[in-house]
Parts: structure tokens; sequence; C-alpha cells
């Protein structure tokens, strides 16, 4: 059999779609238990029949993945950028934010935030909230995908053009109405790898690859909303230096080894006194390094 060449574009359980180099899509299983892949991988595969057989995937250039005690969830592999979709309201949990650009920065991935619903009149609380986000060096975009369509597109656009994007967050953000605008033939292409996976609509547990122009140089990945995000992957000692606002003062204080908890000279505490850090990012911080801190490795 010949052995080809493919990027995987729709995954649910254990059946996939490979999208060879022509742009021809295929149902496909893993060759064993060992072959382990997701949405964005490229992988080596050969046709057996009307469907194919996924012999093994390409090195990744990275991948965005969560870790609890049990197991490890991939999200998707060979990213260009991470958008994290919010929105004004409903009020949305920051602990989980700040875990997915922790997983980000682990990762190398970068990252940006677009908050939707940005025309209904709460929306100077939810800036606060952003504010030491943005800080931190982290791009905040603003729009309202259902109130201003032609807004929201001269936003996102830009911002997706040439770059293969994942798009995560909560339920109830936005994220369906987002793709349904910036793909305009999503539910066709939803109803295609539907079909092929024979899930028979597009459930919460499939995670879909929409390219967003005719020369497939961009592409939108939507994956299902998400309560809890593991960061079991990172051992506490390396926390302060993955979050951007804490790391720069973590290098000046007396010890080495300080955990920023209750050491003194502590210049992580000292700036979070000064104002220079959030209080609710140092929240988050001895949230995280209490639950990494019990993760046996």
């Amino acid at each position: 059999m010949v052995t080809r060449r493919g990027g995987v574009v729709g995954a649910h359980g254990r059946q996939f779609i490979v999208e060879s180099e022509d742009g021809v899509r295929t149902l496909c299983h893993r060759r064993g238990k060992k072959v382990d892949c997701v949405v964005g991988d490229r992988v080596l595969w050969q046709l057996s029949g009307d469907e194919g057989v996924i012999d093994a995937v390409e090195p990744r250039r990275n991948s965005l993945y969560r870790q609890d005690r049990w197991r490890t969830k991939t999200f998707a592999a060979n990213l260009d950028q991470l958008l994290i979709l919010l929105a004004v309201e409903p009020m949305y949990a920051e602990s989980q934010l700040a875990r997915a650009l922790i997983a980000a920065e682990v990762s190398g991935i970068d990252a940006c935030i677009v908050l939707n619903k940005a025309d209904l009149p709460t929306v100077n609380a939810a800036r606060a909230r952003l504010a030491p986000y943005q800080r931190m060096g982290i791009a905040l975009h603003e729009v309202s995908l259902k109130a201003n369509r032609d807004g929201a597109c001269a936003v996102l656009a830009p911002l997706l053009a040439g770059r293969t994007t994942l798009l995560l967050g909560p339920s109830g953000m936005g994220k369906s109405t987002l793709v349904n605008l910036m793909v305009p033939d999503a539910q066709a292409q939803v109803g295609e790898i539907s079909s092929a996976l024979n899930t028979g609509r597009h459930t919460t547990t499939t995670t879909t690859w929409y390219w967003l122009d005719a020369q497939r140089n961009a592409a939108l990945i939507d994956s299902p909303g998400f309560q809890e995000y593991g960061l079991h992957q990172v051992r506490a000692e390396q926390l302060a230096a993955l979050m951007p606002d804490l790391a720069p003062h973590a290098a000046s204080c007396r010890f080495t080894n300080c955990t920023h908890r209750q050491e003194p000279e502590c210049a992580v505490r000292a700036a979070v006194a000064s104002g220079a850090v959030a209080p609710s990012r140092y929240r988050i911080y001895e949230e995280l390094y209490g639950e990494l801190s019990a993760v046996r490795y």
C-alpha cells in the first residue's frame, strides 16, 4: 500500500478525518493504541478500502494540553496561536483563563484574549478584570459578535489571517457564533465531518478544523468548552516563572528557592503589596501552588 501524508481535521473518539495534500478527506482509524493523534497533527497513513489507517504521527511543533491526576487531554497540535474567547456576560472563571495561559506558555504558543459582548453596559467591569492581563502583555480584542458583525469581522480577520488558531473558552462565551461568522460554510463543514465520523451531529466531544480561506493558509480549530483545566504537567516551583506578571519580581527574591508564600524579603509579595501585581493574580498563584504541591511526580 502507498504511504500518504495528510493532516487531521476532525476527531471523535478513535475516529479521525484526514485531509490529503490535494484536499480530499478520508475517514481513518489508528493502527494500534500506540498511535495517538489529535486535530492539527500531520500524519502518515494508508488507504484501506474506503477508509484509511494512520500509521504514524509526524513530530509536532507544539501542542496545547491539560493534565489532571488521571489523564492528559490534548486539544490540538501544531498551532500558531491560542485565542481565548470570553464574554462580558456570563461571568467567566478567571482561574480557568490563567490556567489556559500558563498551558500556552509551557508549550510556547502565543495567546490572545477576545472579549465578546462588548456592547453590554457592564463592559467596564469586564475590562477591569482583564486589565492585569493587558499589563503583562496579553493582547485583548473586543468584539460584539451578534450586535456588530461587521465590526467583529474587522477585528478578527487580521488576527486570524495566515495562522492556525485554536479557539478555546468556556461554554456560553459565543464560540459557535464566532465560527459561523468567520467560516460562512461552517455548518456544511461540520455536517461533512459529523457524517464521516458517524456522530450524526457536531457533538461537544468533537474538535473540528475549519479552513478560513480558499488558499488554505489560515485555519480555525474549534474545541469543546471546558470547565476544568488541570496543570499537573507543571511543577509548583516552575509556576511563578510561567506567570509573566510574577516572573520579573520572583528573580529578585532573597532566596533562590522562594515559594513566594511565607519567606522573608519576598519580592513577589512585596509587588502585590505595592499594587505592581494584582491581588487576584496572586490568589490564583496561591491556589495553583497548593494544587501542584500536592502532585506526586
